[in-house]
């Protein structure tokens, strides 16, 4: 078994470490199976329509029109899903140019490369022939110079590559006229349900603790009609500029943004209150698609999870009694899904209630309760890992 982890690790680019932490909870096919959805983009890339600024059948009929392959999702019906295509074989030709984790990531899945994401262009001239790779050497696109060597790495800033073949392909949603105009919002499929499962409403004071760049909160505005009185918090100026952006282009109207450490909204607004509190703090996005290598360790996955244990006292403390409160992360490790949710029923006045709407399957049965608990397995839905639980303050 060791013999066997070490290969499918290797082969798969995950450490053998992080493997066998997963294995002890899934089993080795099943963890074998989520690494490898891991690795790979779903099938669709789905969009919220924003209903503040557009109706879901205007914006279907609007990407029918320029040919992209749409369909409406079967039970959200704010939800169109986008066709992606692939995978497609990429030839190492040309000059190589290196990018990052996240940029080639993206690169992966059609997008152009940006100077910013580029580690090394060897060579390189403008209008060069050139293949894009990863930090360790794995072709993700094929494409064509738009700066030298010397401007790339010395200015910084601009279009590196124009990508002409990806592995995989999808429209470019965040160079739609309806991404501009705030008509969309491209969000995945249980990030959506989480703000639906949180049952706001317009007469609610909702608090958004980890709130950039601004998906769910901008959807709370939305599922409220600019009604509720929400309070979106970060401690992160530059994911702070990203939300704002984000709220004035959807056109929200409730949501007042506040510079601010959520663990300590207690201390530092003691006056506030609210009925319903959202909590997806920072985790460790092993969930996460497509993925193209990980090594992070256990350590790393026990110190997000002690970082998040620390946003529950100031998440009760400011919720109402009665009021909810739904955590969520985008990774699989139960030390930062059940375990947290163990933590905390055992240190603070809540109880697991069962949610709204479940598109997923249950927690893992490693507390009481997992039944009320919901997971997405990439292997199994279709979707990003995730993970989503709801309390109630008793």
């Amino acid at each position: 078994m060791a013999d066997n982890t070490c290969k499918l690790a290797e082969g798969t680019r995950f450490s053998e470490e992080l493997f066998s932490y997963l294995s002890k909870f899934f089993g080795f096919s099943k963890t074998s199976n989520i690494i490898g959805a891991l690795v790979h983009p779903p099938s669709f890339y789905s969009i919220r329509v924003n209903t503040l600024k557009a109706s879901v059948e205007e914006v279907y009929r609007s990407l029918c029109e320029k040919n992209i392959e749409t369909v409406f999702h079967p039970i959200l019906d704010d939800v169109l899903l986008i066709k992606v295509k692939g995978p497609f074989e990429i030839e190492v030709q040309g000059k190589i140019v290196v990018a990052d984790k996240k940029a080639a990531e993206s690169v992966y899945v059609g997008a152009d490369l940006y100077a910013p994401g580029v580690i090394s262009a060897k060579g390189v001239a403008r209008s060069d022939f050139v293949t894009i790779v990863d930090e360790k050497g794995f072709p993700v696109a094929n494409g064509i110079a738009m700066q030298s060597e010397v401007d790339i790495l010395n200015q910084r800033k601009g279009l590196a590559v124009k990508v002409l073949r990806s592995r995989y392909q999808s429209a470019s949603i965040r160079c739609l006229d309806e991404y501009a105009s705030g008509k969309i919002y491209d969000q995945n499929i249980p990030a959506i349900l989480t703000s639906i499962i949180l049952e706001p409403t317009p007469h609610d004071v909702i608090v958004d603790m980890c709130a950039a760049p601004g998906g769910k909160t901008t959807h709370l505005a939305q599922l409220t009609s600019n009604k509720a009185k929400i309070y979106a918090f970060d401690n992160s100026k530059s994911k702070i500029s990203k939300l704002i952006e984000n709220i004035n282009r959807l056109g929200v109207r409730n949501v007042s943004v506040i510079f601010s450490d959520s663990r300590y909204l207690h201390v530092d607004y003691p006056s506030l209150k609210a009925d319903k509190v959202l909590l997806d703090p920072p985790c460790s996005a092993l969930g996460v698609r497509p993925k193209l290598f990980e090594y992070k360790s256990v350590r790393d996955i026990i110190a997000c999870a002690q970082y998040q244990m620390q946003f529950f006292k100031s998440a009760v403390e400011i919720l109402k009694k009665g009021g909810i409160l739904v955590y969520s992360t985008c990774t699989i490790t139960p030390d930062e899904n059940e375990i947290i949710v163990k933590y905390a029923l055992e240190n603070f006045p809540l109880e697991l209630d069962k949610q709204i709407l479940y598109l997923g399957t249950q927690g893992l049965n490693i507390i009481k309760g997992s039944n009320l608990l919901q997971r997405f397995y990439p292997d199994e839905h279709d979707t990003p890992g995730y993970f989503i639980a709801k309390f109630v303050k008793v």
